[in-house]
Formats: C-alpha cells, structure tokens, sequence
C-alpha cells in the first residue's frame, strides 16, 4: 500500500512541478520577449507554499516556494522584483511591469485598486493570468468596464493545459467596447504575433472614437463659422487658431478619430485659484487637445505639451528709432582718429597764419582792415572759417600766406564732400539700439500692449523689476492703461517711436498690408518674457497623448505641418531693398546743432557780460585815479 501511495504523490508532485516550472518559464520568456527594462511587482498571487510533496530520501519531507522561484528565475535576467505597488520613484515607471492572476481570489482587489490609481495608463504595462474566462467572468468584467483605454498595454494570459494564449485589451474611449487583439501564444517557445512593437502603431485606429479640440477666439466671433470650414477666409482674425485646427484636424483622420470642436474665449490662466478658458476646458476633460498656447510653469500641473504646430510668440514690435535719436549723427561720419587728424592740422594751420601775418605785417607799410592783424585771433577766425566752409573778410596780402589759405581751403573742401555725404545717409538710417528688454526698457519710446485678453494676464506672470518697470509703463497706476486696437496700434508703430505688445503673427499680417516697402526694413522685436515657442496643450493623463505627439510630428516631418503655416500664417516682413525713404530733418535730428548753438549763446552772453563788468569797473577806475590826482595836486 505504502508503494502505490508513493507511486501516486510522486506523479502528483512531477505534474504540479512541470505546471509551476511552466509558468516561471512563460513569465520569464514573455519579459525577454518585452526586449524593455523591467521591474515585476507582483500582486493578488496566491502562489503560497506548494501543495505538492517533495520526497528525499534522507531529509523526508520538503517545502516548494513558487515566488521565490519566479524570483530567482528573473533575477538571472537582471529583472528586479517586488510585491509593492507603491512604486518609490516615478522615473521608473516606464519599467514596471504588473503580474496578477485571475484565479487568486485577492487579484479582484488588485484590479479595484489599479483602476483608481489609474494604474493601466501609459507608461504601465500588465500581465494577468487566467484559467477560465468564463469562471473569473466577474473580475474580467471589471476590466471590461474599467478605463483601459487604447494607451494601456494590458495582456491577458490564459492557460490551455501547458500552453498560454495572449491577447491584448483596450478601449478606444470610456464610452467605447473592449477591442481584444491577438498578442501570440506560448507551447514551449514564446512566439509574438503583433504586427509592430510599438504601442502607438498598435492603437492608431480609434474606430471613430472621437477626439475634442477646445479652440481659442479672440479676435472675431466669425471665427466660429470658417474654422470648422476651412475655407481660409478672414484670416486676419485668430488665424493661429485655424492653422492648429487644420493640422489637428488632419491628424486625427491619420488615426481614424472623429474630430470634434469647442470654442473658448481665452487661453486660460488661474483666477482666484481657479483655471479658465481652454485650460478649464482640458482640466475638466471637456476637451483633449487645444489651441498652441505659450508655456508656463502653473500649466504643467494641468497639461502635458506635445508639438510646436503654429508659431506663436509674444513679442514687443516696434520700428527701431532713427539714429539722430540715439547718437550725435553730426560726430558719426568721421572715426575718432580722422577727428584727431583734423583738429591737429587746424591747430598747425592757425600757427602757420599767424606766422605768416605777423611777417607779412612787418613787411607791408600800410595795412587795410581786411588784412590780418598779425594778432593769433584773426588767424583762428580764418581757419575756423575755412573749416566750416563759411569764408572770411579776412585774408592774407602775399603769397606765402595766400598760398596756405588756398591749400586749407582746397583739403577741407574735400573732407565736407565726404562728411556731407555721410550725414545725408545717418540722418535717414534707423539704428540698431533696442536689441534686449533692458534697452527696450531705457529707451524713450512708448509701450503699449494690443487691447486683448491675455494680455491683462501676461504682464503679471513675473516680479522681477525688469519686467515690473516695463509693465508699470503699459499699466500705470494712477493712469489710464495703454492698450489699443490692432489697427491702431500698428499705425502708431509706423509713425515711429512707439512698441506694441502683441502676438506676433497678426501684427505682421496688419504690416503687411499698411506700411510702405521701406517701413518693413527696421522692423524689430523684443520678447518680453524671454519663453519656449507656443506648444500643443494636451489633457494631463490623456489617453490620446502618445497618438497626437507622434502624429503631430509626422505631419511635421512630411512637410504637411509647413503647407499650413504658408496657408494661414504670416512671417515677420522684410524689405526688398534697404534705401530708405525720404523724411524731413526734425528738431530732433538737429539737436546736437541746437545744443552747440545753446552753448554759444550762452558763451557769448557770459563774454558780453564780462566785457561790461570789466569796462565798468576799469570806468571806476580811472574815475578814481583822476579824483586822487586832483587832490594830490591840489
């Protein structure tokens, strides 16, 4: 009797043993098969101490732990283990792998508790095991109605004897049925029969399912009507709006979504704690996808961003400011050293004359009054008029000094050809002075901001002084705030000496259509806050976030993404010739000159003055000393 009953557990313990080792071998060959870092964390198992005998002959009876098997087994492929579903770091997370199995009564909670942590979201990945599907119909049916939607990586094992066949699970939408998919089979050999590796090839057909995009509108309620249309009409109104809705639109018929679409009124930013506009929109799951917004950091608790679809920056636009406004033009035409050179060489010209008077004094008997004096002031008088090419009453009456007035007059004649050239073209050329915010800050120009939304929001995202000192002058406090249409503020950047904060892209479509061809050619701009170019908000925790980045960016790639912006958009207008038209001289192009001539008054009162004082009191003096040479006399 004692023979048969060993007979019989032996058979038992070399059937359970060859299941087990059956299992172990398909988990381990189903993780190599991943050919991805991978981190098991097993839960709901109820894979405790084996059931089946082990007979030795000298030590009798001994325990099989499975776990401990399956751990040993994936250790020697450098496969880390836990029973923890609290991961410790989520820059893991793209490694965990999650086991359960069906048939332990535990897995139901584990499932309950991966739905509500949203355990089987992208970057997860699931293994669960199963005997029977219709005797675990319950717990299947948690995961048939749970959110497994089309980024999860979820495979369901069932085990035909000492074979497993896999399929892989997902749901298009919330409201959508379960799609299964054949993922391969495992008879000893794993074998994969996914047709791509990658998960987003695998979930690229939605089924229709569809995909909301919230759009922002702020320039034209028409808006409403040619965006669904496409029909590229008033484009001078949100056009940016309507070149990421053709592009999105595009890509989700690439993944065979229905495209749908929700108006906003504004970007959105936080107010008393709350989100508004298209963020709201995608915070509330009202929408998927919106409208290219610019990065900021509170954003990044609500949205992920995905792909630069239209450019959208906001900048300060103005036209440089002439350079007789930055520079003493007057200076300009000349280096430092040609300067020097003529300063010197005038000084060596007076000597010269004055030498010259002095001997031609000597040397003529009488003299006339529109001869030089011999004295250094008339020879001054004579070369500073021949610098300014003014002429002088003055002159000399022999050769010699003749002769160096001729060869004064003949070089400086020159050197004036050269500087009134010169100041010709800088009295018509911008200049190159506001480059950064801090010199668009010193400058003395006016700011103002385009009279829209976001706006009243942008210029109080920083603390900084800069930023402070900039918006105190678009915003003052005691003032009425500079804000203007678009129109308006783009005929005031035309005249001249004035900075118009706005998204780019419409003031350069309004610039185009109203300034001249050399208006375009000193067009320039300063970023205010110094971000990222605008990016495609996607719903934090969206299902459809690997699908839209990947499709965006072949829709990038294909040039498709480059057609759109031609169709919709505008570039920053450049000048096809660099002459600039003609402008009259200000006041303010003449005021090194008005300064100069200031001083000179002001010299020549402060002389008169003197003169009088000195004439008065040498008046006195005389006076004086006649009255004591009268008393002395007396």
């Amino acid at each position: 009797m004692n023979i048969f009953t060993f007979i019989f557990l032996l058979l038992i313990h070399k059937s359970v043993y060859a299941k087990d080792a059956n299992t172990i071998n398909f988990i381990k060959l189903f993780i190599q098969n991943d050919q991805k870092p991978t981190h098991l964390i097993y839960g709901g198992l109820c894979w405790k101490k084996s059931n089946y005998l082990g007979v030795h002959y000298n030590t009798g009876l001994r325990m099989n732990d499975i776990i401990n098997k399956l751990v040993v087994e994936l250790s020697t492929i450098g496969v880390r283990t836990s029973a923890s579903f609290k991961p410790k770091s989520k820059y893991q997370d793209h490694a965990i792998l999650y086991l359960t199995d069906l048939d332990c009564a535990q897995s139901k909670a584990i499932i309950s508790y991966a739905l509500s942590k949203e355990l089987f979201q992208f970057t997860y990945r699931w293994l669960v095991l199963v005997t029977s599907k219709q005797l675990q119909q319950s717990k299947i049916s948690l995961l048939m109605n749970g959110s497994v939607l089309v980024d999860s990586d979820l495979v369901l094992a069932e085990r035909v004897g000492n074979h497993f066949k896999m399929v892989e699970m997902h749901r298009p939408g919330l409201n959508g049925s379960m799609i299964t998919t054949p993922r391969g089979f495992y008879n000893g050999s794993f074998v994969d029969v996914r047709p791509h590796r990658e998960l987003y090839r695998r979930r690229r057909n939605m089924m229709g399912h569809p995909i909301t995009m919230s759009n922002v509108i702020q320039d034209s309620n028409s808006t409403r009507e040619h965006l669904p249309k496409e029909d590229r009409l008033e484009l001078q109104y949100d056009s940016i709006t309507k070149a990421c809705w053709s592009a999105a639109k595009i890509g989700f018929e690439m993944i065979n979504a229905t495209a749908k679409y929700i108006f906003s009124y504004r970007y959105g930013y936080k107010v008393d704690g709350q989100w508004s506009g298209m963020i709201a929109d995608l915070y509330s799951n009202k929408a998927d996808v919106g409208t290219n917004c610019v990065i900021f950091r509170d954003r990044f608790d609500v949205v992920t961003y995905t792909d630069l679809v239209a450019p959208m920056r906001m900048l300060f636009i103005f036209r440089q400011p002439p350079l007789a406004y930055v520079a003493n033009v007057f200076y300009l035409p000349f280096s430092t050293r040609v300067w020097v050179t003529i300063a010197v060489c005038t000084a060596i010209a007076t000597v010269t004359l004055y030498l010259a008077s002095k001997v031609e004094l000597v040397l003529t008997k009488a003299s006339t009054q529109q001869q030089l004096d011999g004295g250094i002031c008339d020879a001054l008088l004579l070369t500073m008029s021949a610098v300014t090419q003014q002429g002088c009453y003055l002159e000399p009456r022999r050769a010699p000094g003749r002769m160096m007035v001729f060869v004064l007059f003949t070089a400086l004649m020159a050197l004036y050809a050269a500087y009134s050239a010169n100041i010709v073209v800088l009295l018509q050329a911008p200049s190159d002075s506001i480059r950064s915010l801090p010199q668009l800050a010193n400058a003395k120009i006016t700011l103002a901001a385009n009279d829209v939304d976001y706006n009243h929001f942008v210029f109080n995202q920083s603390k900084e002084p800069l930023h402070t000192s900039i918006r105190d002058r678009v915003f003052p406090e005691n003032g009425k705030a500079r804000l203007y249409s678009l129109a308006d503020g783009v005929e005031r950047i035309r005249k001249g000496l004035f900075a118009l904060h706005s998204v780019a892209e419409p003031v350069y479509r309004q610039i185009e259509a109203t300034f001249l061809e050399s208006e375009k050619c000193d067009i320039a701009t300063v970023d205010y806050l110094v971000t990222f170019d605008s990016f495609t908000p996607v719903r934090k925790g969206s299902p459809y976030l690997e699908l839209i980045r990947v499709v965006h960016k072949q829709i990038r790639e294909s040039g498709i993404q480059s057609a759109i912006r031609k169709r919709f958009l505008v570039s920053k207008p450049h000048c096809t010739t660099k002459m600039s038209s003609f402008s009259s001289v200000g006041l303010m192009d003449m005021r090194p000159v008005l300064i100069l001539m200031l001083y000179g008054v002001a010299v020549s009162v402060t002389i008169v003055i003197g003169e009088i004082a000195v004439y008065k009191l040498m008046n006195r003096y005389k006076r004086s000393s006649k009255v004591q040479l009268i008393k002395v006399m007396k």
